[in-house]
């Protein structure tokens, strides 16, 4: 249901994602929707924003370099955007836009924090590595996510990976400096 869960937001964002819709796409009975969720469809959205959290994390944490990094992130946007026929954003993103509504819970806004936040960390760390000072690569790190998250809104609008694609190779210049 989870899984299920972060692709629907991903797809259509975190309001329209009611649970009947979660049980549909992932097949589980509707009693275990209120026994694995007793918070309610909130305490879904933050476990769907968790699971993407964590499924980004690992894939850019396996990177060797900033490099491979990016290109990690980049061809599973761009696998993501064909696949799903430029309806897959990143469900992170989605929850977070989505801030100002108060049918989407502080709880799950905070939780789309804390998926960025990591993410920067988890970007910095690895251009630390890569001989980067700190502060550089902490600056790098938010222009990377930032960049990132932008292109894919604007390839979902344009229906076009070219904006993921320009900006993979602006960040790539950045990173082998």
């Amino acid at each position: 249901m989870i899984a299920s869960a972060a692709i629907l937001i991903r797809e259509r964002g975190a309001r329209p994602t009611a649970i009947a819709d979660v049980l549909a796409h992932s097949g589980a009975p509707r009693g275990s929707a209120y026994h694995y969720f007793p918070g309610g469809r909130n305490q879904l959205l933050c476990e769907a924003v968790d699971y993407a959290a964590d499924y980004v994390a690992a894939a850019i944490s396996e990177a060797r370099s900033g490099v491979q990094m990016l290109d990690i992130a980049v061809r599973f946007y761009r696998d993501g955007l064909i696949d799903s026929d430029y309806r897959a954003g990143c469900p992170v993103m989605a929850v977070a836009v989505e801030a100002g509504d108060p049918d989407i819970g502080t709880d799950v806004i905070a939780h789309a924090g804390a998926a960025f936040d990591r993410w920067r960390d988890l970007i910095t760390g690895r251009l630390v590595d890569d001989g980067v000072s700190r502060r550089k690569a902490a600056d790098l790190a938010a222009l990377v996510v930032s960049a990132l998250e932008g292109a894919l809104v604007l390839a979902r609008a344009s229906r076009d990976t070219a904006p993921l694609d320009a900006v993979a190779r602006q960040l790539r210049r950045m990173l082998k400096t």
